[in-house]
């Protein structure tokens, strides 16, 4: 008896010793990323290959831009994703980040009501948000610092206007692209989004949404998507080694066409273009 409870103590005992090095055996990148990545299923698409690939299990926060540098400043991820140059390069300047590297991209899009009560259909993105401030329609803002609310509050300015933020008709949700856009319906109004966002969007209306693109296809609409490595100087725990990982995998040739087949309704949502 006195035997068989030694055996039993001895088997826990190792069982206790053993026990956090199993769950251990795979690591975990944490990482911030957009709403529109998140919210197009492309994270949900990607995570259980980089996975199966590397055995790396990926946890993400899908934020706006601005919030994920915040995170990536506060030292709560390992790595970001985001989509406002501008913004990214004075994080890296600081010190914060390293490794900034392109991974894929798509455009803006300004959508709206079919029947277009604000006449923007095919305008210029100038003229376009000169006839928004005259229009009677709402607009639809994120007003969340995010790279897409970055790159709408740069168009204002570039058109020579202010920021329209104290107007009626000027609705500045705090919240994700979709249901930013979701609120935009809601109000027969205007808004601007990533096409990949739309695209899954129009899915969610089988092919048919009450809002469509009325501008479109001007330069100046280009959405960069880069990978940034949070700084290991400044954030002693930030897992510098697997955020390189990442960075390799997703510019690689295999996940480059993995994120170029990435369709809905048979439209890309993002266009690869890392530099090798």
């Amino acid at each position: 008896m006195a035997r068989r409870s030694l055996f039993l103590g001895v088997m826990i005992l190792l069982l206790w010793v053993c026990a956090p090095f199993s769950a251990s055996a795979t690591d975990q990148l944490m990482l911030a990323t957009t709403t529109s990545t998140d919210n197009t299923g492309l994270m949900d698409y990607l995570a259980p290959q980089f996975k199966k690939d590397t055995r790396i299990e990926l946890k993400w926060t899908a934020v706006g831009t601005g919030k994920a540098l915040e995170m990536g400043k506060n030292c709560d991820v390992d790595v970001l994703l985001v989509h406002a140059p501008k913004a990214e390069k004075k994080y890296i300047d600081d010190g914060y980040g390293k490794d900034r590297t392109q991974v894929m991209y798509n455009d803006f899009v300004i959508i709206g009501p079919k029947d277009d009560p604000d006449g923007i259909k095919g305008l210029a993105v100038n003229d376009a948000m000169k006839k928004l401030v005259k229009g009677k329609a709402d607009f639809v803002s994120r007003g969340d610092d995010s790279g897409t609310n970055k790159k709408e509050i740069s168009l204002w300015r570039a058109a020579g206007l202010a920021v329209p933020d104290k107007e009626k008709w000027y609705i500045q949700t705090g919240q994700g692209m979709i249901a930013t856009i979701n609120v935009a319906t809601e109000k027969k109004g205007y808004t601007m989004t990533d096409r990949g966002t739309f695209i899954k969007f129009s899915d969610n209306y089988g092919g048919n949404p009450p809002l469509i693109p009325l501008v479109e296809g001007d330069s100046v609409l280009y959405n960069q998507y880069s990978i940034i490595a949070v700084n290991p100087a400044r954030c002693k725990n930030a897992q510098y080694d697997l955020a390189k990982k990442f960075t390799r995998w997703m510019t690689s040739k295999k996940i480059q066409d993995l994120i170029g087949n990435f369709k809905l309704l048979n439209k890309k949502l993002f266009i690869p273009n890392a530099t090798h």
